[in-house]
């Protein structure tokens, strides 16, 4: 698969709609970062941390008793959760501070919402003796303190950004401003598949290790390939991460899950590729939540990582193509998806993965028996540990 195009297209979505300020250190990071993909030294230094530092490979697990509970299911989940810092995120924080380093940038700037994002940039800046400023919104400072104290544990100046709905649309505003000031010595780390050229197409590459060794693994156990893949969707990284690599295999069909909030038939919830229009958001064209005059939407969900407006438009490519999906889950059902992964395996996915979780019961009562799926597990619940008491 050859996408995006020169002009950083999947179809009709994508490309850089930034400030002329911006086009010239687009410019250059995309050439660094294509030299970098053929550069072996980057890519065996890269390698390096993602396995001595990071943690991979990641596991995939047969979930048993939440098969046998699904009955219809053979359920592997994808351990992203179990990489350093709890998320699948430090797999693009690492390499895109690597990219720092050979760009010569001095200083990180991130955005995050359920502040994983956060920590992992803070973490690899950290590590690579870099200053770091992270930007997040006041009502992901509120439910997210336990990352917003791991941050700063780590060197980050945490920058609380009071603006708009205090989350993470908010959180990434501010950092594309801040960018654009401080462009000479700034690299900015864009989380998810989101944001201009080349950054949708660079963060999928970053996480697409998720979706390779997935694939290995499972030929591994099962001598077959799995006929469902299930991955939570807000800008949309950990599930581009694990789909990309089965892009081919049309008999292996691709779910992603949205957040519906409070119902899709509410304004509280975060469905962008269900209930969304085509429209420019934070430097490029995908599906977006607004207004009939163009105002952004608040987006909302229980889970600070899924309450984003846009979503990366790879997804709405694949949406278009009918290669993948996309499904929504509300808030209530998540909390119950997050206890029966809990109260089954022994594990506390966070608010975001649960999404996926409780989508599985949904996917059980219309599959065949034995179907197979790969849940993308993309990050650990013990970030939310303070909302899951307050839902109680």
């Amino acid at each position: 698969m050859s996408l995006p195009d020169k002009k950083g297209y999947f179809g009709e979505f994508g490309g850089q709609y930034v400030p002329e300020t911006l086009m010239a250190v687009l410019e250059e990071l995309e050439k660094v970062f294509r030299g970098a993909r053929k550069d072996k030294s980057f890519q065996r230094e890269l390698t390096y941390y993602l396995c001595e530092y990071a943690g991979r490979p990641t596991s995939l697990y047969y979930a048993k008793r939440l098969s046998e509970h699904l009955k219809t299911l053979k359920v592997y989940l994808k351990r992203e959760d179990l990489l350093h810092t709890g998320a699948h995120k430090i797999n693009n924080t690492l390499a895109q501070v690597l990219l720092a380093k050979r760009m010569k940038k001095t200083r990180i700037i991130a955005e995050t919402g359920a502040g994983q994002h956060g920590v992992a940039t803070a973490t690899a800046a950290a590590l690579m003796g870099l200053h770091c400023e992270v930007y997040m919104g006041t009502e992901d400072i509120s439910r997210q303190a336990l990352n917003v104290q791991r941050m700063k544990l780590l060197g980050a100046k945490v920058n609380s950004v009071t603006s708009g709905s205090r989350t993470l649309k908010d959180a990434m505003n501010e950092a594309i401003r801040d960018w654009v000031t401080n462009v000479h010595n700034t690299f900015y780390i864009i989380g998810s598949v989101a944001g201009p050229h080349p950054y949708p197409f660079m963060v999928r590459e970053f996480q697409a290790i998720i979706g390779r060794e997935a694939r290995r693994q499972f030929l591994r156990k099962e001598t077959c390939l799995p006929d469902y893949l299930v991955a939570c969707v807000g800008g949309g990284s950990n599930a581009m991460g694990l789909f990309h690599a089965f892009f081919n295999d049309k008999r292996t069909k691709m779910i992603g899950v949205e957040a519906a909030g409070l119902g899709l038939a509410s304004t509280r919830h975060a469905a962008t590729l269900l209930k969304g229009e085509i429209g420019v958001l934070h430097g490029s064209k995908s599906n977006l939540l607004e207004t009939k005059d163009g105002q952004i939407k608040v987006a909302h969900s229980i889970a600070a990582g899924l309450d984003y407006p846009g979503v990366g438009p790879e997804h709405a490519y694949y949406q278009k193509i009918g290669r993948a999906r996309y499904v929504a889950v509300t808030d209530q059902e998540a909390m119950s998806g997050l206890k029966l992964l809990a109260q089954t395996e022994g594990i506390i996915p966070a608010l975001e993965t649960a999404h996926a979780i409780s989508f599985l019961k949904r996917l059980a009562s219309q599959a065949t028996r034995n179907s197979s799926v790969v849940v993308c597990l993309s990050g650990r619940g013990d970030k939310d540990m303070g909302t899951i008491h307050e839902s109680h």
